[in-house]
């Protein structure tokens, strides 16, 4: 069954998109959590960043950079969030891996809230949990 993100890759729905090549699409968020919210997608549908090959996200990397430049630009934003949801315990909806480019300003009523726990961990724990992570990459 076809993503809706794969439907707008094929024009089978309308979408306001605002830049693509043979590698990604980017097109406006229909949610517009602040103005010129917009969304970069692979065109291949890849669900997660897992299974993303290194030079096609690369790729992806560089076109979120250009396209939060430009929402900055046309936006006048004070900020730029560049969010992926991998996962849905992590809120992803759609699984066709893509980056939220989502302008941020001082006083805007979008919220994501991260719990500072660092007091709450030993010295101990955040080396055994670092250790975790470098063997993971072996």
């Amino acid at each position: 069954m076809s993503t809706v993100f794969e439907k707008i890759i094929n024009r089978e729905i309308p979408a306001y998109i605002v830049y693509e090549d043979e590698l990604v699409i980017a097109f406006l968020d229909i949610s517009q959590v602040t103005p010129g919210h917009t969304l970069v997608v692979p065109i291949a549908p890849y669900e997660n960043i897992y299974e993303m090959p290194d030079d096609l996200l690369a790729h992806a990397v560089k076109i979120t950079k250009k396209i939060s430049i430009a929402c900055k630009k046309a936006f006048d934003a004070d900020g730029i969030y560049v969010l992926s949801n991998n996962g849905e315990a992590a809120g992803q909806t759609v699984f066709h891996f893509h980056f939220h480019v989502l302008p941020r300003y001082i006083n805007d009523d979008v919220s994501l809230k991260f719990v500072n726990h660092m007091n709450d961990v030993t010295k101990d724990e955040f080396k055994k949990r670092a250790l975790m992570i470098k063997e993971a990459l072996l």
